[in-house]
């Protein structure tokens, strides 16, 4: 694995250029390096991700902060002038109380963290705005990204908003609302004959090729991840600073879910919320499901493979964080689990029926997910539950489009109303 990449001004950074982050540090071995465009370890090649020094923080001023993800700037790997630089602001999403849903799926306590009111309608606004700002202290002339489709239209946006110039890379059979909500921003749309991780090897190969490129997640990844984080310390602060007891969250990379545990983790360092047990349970399609097969049969190989999904924003069949995913989801006793599409598209219906809210695939999986949890007695239905929406409905609408329609089609006249008989 090649760590060459944006060839910028990795040396003489501007003081506080990355916040608290003090180096990258390996995930399997330990090495540290310089803060900088790098992603592999140049001892092991393991992945590497931000190591901090965090002073001390306090909730009040946190609370203090912008509604949005920078009022955890503390926490993560920018400058303390975040705010003075133009960008998507995301962040500080919704978490409902979600009782209907609960009824239906058996659970006492259930909350949805409502992500789709983004900027772009997705959580990926988060580990973007996180990404430029990396792509902006390193000088970096091209801000870009291969993508399932969210990535693509949250750094297509956010590109915009920082004058910088985007390419943004997708495979060519992607649901063509997500293809119209990238090119809306940027000129340079990227359509690739192949899968998602055909697109991410191109990538790769781009940055390791191409001068001042800042990939969001290949090159500037480890600060790219870390937006995720911002999922878990909002969950928390909204549940009045404490931690839920499970919480299930969708599998694509699996850096999502491995950085709200961190999030988690680091919370309770800091004293910002109490110690306590908490279960990490992961999400998949059955059709690209490469973390469930592995968690079911036991094993920390995750072999790669083909997707064949309707949930395309998961369709990573080679995920980068796998093994750490199984390692979240054992060590907290949680599971991962996957369900076929029909499932998929019943857990869009069902969320958008009890609760108002029109998820895309990956949030109809999630609740499909937590459906077959309860009914396989994996997830306890008394303890609270949160569940994470990533994205909006309106980017999947194939989906769901021969499932829905009309309930009857009458003449403008009350008899024809009564004899639809869609009143009863």
């Amino acid at each position: 694995m090649s760590t060459a990449v944006v060839e910028t001004k990795t040396t003489g950074l501007r003081e506080g250029a990355f916040g608290n982050a003090r180096a990258l540090a390996c995930r399997e071995c330990g090495h540290q390096v310089d803060l900088g465009p790098f992603y592999a370890c140049p001892e092991c090649f393991g992945p590497l991700e931000v190591a901090y020094d965090f002073p001390a923080v306090t909730r009040e001023e946190i609370e203090a902060g912008p509604r949005n993800i920078w009022r955890y700037k503390a926490l993560l790997p920018v400058p303390a002038d975040i705010e003075e630089s133009p960008n998507t602001e995301p962040g500080f999403t919704r978490l409902l109380k979600a009782d209907n849903l609960g009824a239906a799926l058996g659970i006492k306590n259930l909350w949805v963290k409502d992500d789709s009111t983004n900027p772009t309608n997705s959580f990926k606004d988060r580990v973007v705005a996180c990404a430029l700002s990396a792509a902006r202290e390193l000088d970096a002339k091209v801000f870009a990204c291969p993508s399932t489709g969210n990535l693509a239209n949250a750094v297509a946006a956010a590109g915009a908003r920082a004058g910088i110039k985007t390419v943004v890379f997708i495979p060519s059979n992607l649901e063509r609302p997500k293809q119209v909500n990238s090119a809306v921003y940027t000129e340079r749309l990227v359509a690739v004959n192949g899968n998602y991780d055909d697109v991410n090897k191109l990538a790769s190969e781009i940055a390791g090729e191409e001068d001042g490129w800042a990939f969001v997640n290949v090159n500037v990844r480890p600060f790219y991840a870390e937006g995720s984080k911002t999922l878990g310390y909002e969950i928390a602060e909204q549940l009045g600073w404490r931690l839920p007891d499970q919480i299930v969250i969708p599998v694509a990379s699996g850096s999502q879910l491995t950085k709200v545990d961190k999030s988690f983790q680091e919370l309770i360092k800091l004293g910002l919320v109490e110690d306590k047990p908490y279960r990490i349970f992961g999400a998949q399609a059955t059709g690209c499901s490469p973390v469930s097969v592995a968690y079911k049969a036991g094993t920390d190989a995750i072999r790669p493979v083909k997707p064949d999904t309707i949930a395309k924003s998961l369709a990573i069949g080679n995920p980068a964080d796998g093994i750490y995913v199984l390692d979240a989801c054992r060590r907290s006793g949680g599971a991962v689990e996957d369900i076929d599409d029909d499932q998929v598209r019943a857990g869009i219906l069902l969320l958008a029926r009890t609760e108002g809210i029109f998820t895309e695939t990956a949030g109809g999986t999630t609740v499909g997910v937590t459906k077959k949890l309860v009914e396989t007695g994996q997830l306890d239905p008394e303890l609270e539950t949160v569940i994470i929406n990533t994205g909006m409905g309106l980017k999947t609408l194939d989906a769901i489009a021969d499932q829905v329609g009309a309930a009857a089609t009458i003449e403008p006249s009350y008899d024809a109303f009564v004899a639809s008989r869609v009143a009863e």
